[in-house]
């Protein structure tokens, strides 16, 4: 046997003793023992340096027996270092085990529109007052949009330039009106609902204008309602939604489903009405329109005033929440700017 065979069995031996050694280390130690074996400086690779002083007969077999050790370590390598990565597979799952005790990760979540919140914040008081919510359909009959509330026909409200027609008869509602129309002829009193959702008028949108707004309306009907309970209602509502040491006053106002009819201000939420730049200087600032129900819309839905009164009232949504966090212009609400709503968390 040549010398160059005899390294060849030598290094086949010490490849053997060497992978047995690593047995259960890491997959460095099996790339450390590739480099000293296989690798460009390492010893198979000397040995085959050397082959080129081989005669022309002993080279072939030579080339045969050191390509036979080259596979046989490779081989070695291979099945060490899938082992190898099995066990520490192994290890870190033991190692990563979850706890599923441990609290979840909390997904991100949103918080409320800020007139989702107004709309609750009034809804509320009024539930807490005995008033239960109803609502209504959005694409409404004119009839009760304006007929049976004593809009008639000519009326600059119901002129194209105001309201969105879908048909001659049925139109956007203008109002959350119609909602207390289809109350009163479904249900008899006592009735005592807020109906608060969204209408439709044709305006130009501009800081203070929106062709959609959120409004909520009241209504009681009742034996012996009197101006004096609306007056009550709305002061116990201004005190807990704006604070207790708000106050209201009442101005005369025109309204074709109500009379008498009023407009209502409050105390400025900023400077208590002392005046100041929010009330421009007035003190007070106009929240709603209100109003005793008018006799010819209790008998248009089939209510006898001689034996039933009540009042009603309409709250701008929109309006207030302006009002309460300080935002002048109306489009902020609709356009879904994430660093305007993160503001309401």
């Amino acid at each position: 046997m040549s010398d160059l065979k005899q390294e060849l069995v030598r290094l086949r031996h010490s490849f053997d003793e060497a992978i047995g050694v690593v047995q259960g280390h890491s997959s460095q130690a099996v790339e450390q023992l590739r480099v000293q074996f296989l690798g460009k400086k390492g010893e198979l690779t000397s040995i085959l340096r050397a082959m080129g002083s081989l005669s022309a007969d002993e080279r072939p077999a030579v080339g045969q027996m050191a390509n036979q050790v080259r596979e046989h370590m490779e081989s070695g390598l291979e099945g060490l270092l899938q082992t190898i990565k099995v066990n520490e597979r192994q290890l870190r799952l033991k190692l990563d085990r979850i706890d599923v005790t441990l609290p979840g990760q909390r997904l991100p979540q949103g918080t409320r529109h800020p007139l989702t919140k107004v709309i609750d914040e009034i809804s509320n008081v009024f539930v807490g007052m005995g008033f239960s919510i109803a609502e209504g359909p959005e694409i409404e009959l004119d009839e009760y949009n304006f007929e049976l509330l004593r809009i008639p026909e000519g009326h600059p409200a119901r002129d194209t330039q105001d309201t969105f027609y879908i048909t001659d008869s049925m139109v956007l509602r203008t109002q959350t009106s119609p909602v207390q129309i289809r109350v009163m002829k479904e249900q008899k009193p006592p009735i005592k609902i807020v109906c608060p959702g969204k209408v439709y008028r044709s305006d130009a949108l501009d800081a203070t204008h929106s062709p959609i707004f959120h409004q909520i309306e009241g209504l009681v009907v009742d034996h012996g309602v009197t101006m004096g309970d609306l007056v009550g209602s709305l002061q116990l509502f201004a005190r807990q939604l704006f604070g207790e040491k708000t106050e209201i006053r009442l101005r005369p106002h025109h309204f074709p489903f109500t009379e008498p009819s009023c407009e209502v201000d409050i105390t400025c939420w900023s400077c208590g009405g002392t005046g100041c730049r929010t009330c421009k200087g007035e003190g007070w600032i106009e929240v709603l329109g209100a109003g005793m129900v008018h006799p010819g819309v209790l008998r248009n839905c089939g209510i006898d005033p001689e034996v039933y009164s009540g009042f009603a009232f309409g709250i701008g949504v929109e309006r207030t929440a302006m009002g309460r966090y300080g935002i002048d212009d109306i489009r902020n609400f609709y356009e879904n700017d994430l660093r305007f709503l993160r503001q309401f968390r």
